[in-house]
């Protein structure tokens, strides 16, 4: 039985080429069979949860695809309420390491709301 996904829109979440050429890249080296490339949530961080992303194999009912060229993004509805209107980039160079960032995040709640701004607040 095949999931009843849903498309994902610009609206949604969206990638800049560079994300977009670095995870194409990167999914053309995996050498098992995958569904495509995951954005998952966990509790945690400043804003109360953290983003990651992994390669799956698998699609839920749940899940949100956007098909890119070499790959689909899938995120679950639970973790797309919080990443709408939200871009990832993949930024290298200026002496930092290379990686992928989430643009636009808007604040959640709980954690540590104000960690690292000079208004006061922050972790610890």
């Amino acid at each position: 039985m095949t999931a009843q996904v849903k498309q994902m829109g610009d609206d949604d979440l969206t990638l800049t080429a560079s994300a977009q050429q670095k995870m194409q890249e990167l999914a053309s080296q995996v050498e098992e069979p995958i569904e495509g490339v995951r954005v998952f949530a966990t509790p945690g961080g400043c804003s109360g949860i953290n983003f990651g992303m992994t390669f799956t194999d698998q699609l839920a009912d749940d899940d949100n695809v956007r098909e890119y060229d070499g790959f689909k993004l899938i995120v679950d509805s639970g973790t797309l309420q919080y990443l709408k209107g939200v871009e990832i980039d993949f930024v290298a160079g200026d002496g930092q390491e290379a990686r992928f960032v989430f643009n636009n995040l808007q604040p959640i709640g709980g954690g540590c709301s104000t960690c690292g701004s000079n208004t006061g607040g922050g972790c610890g």
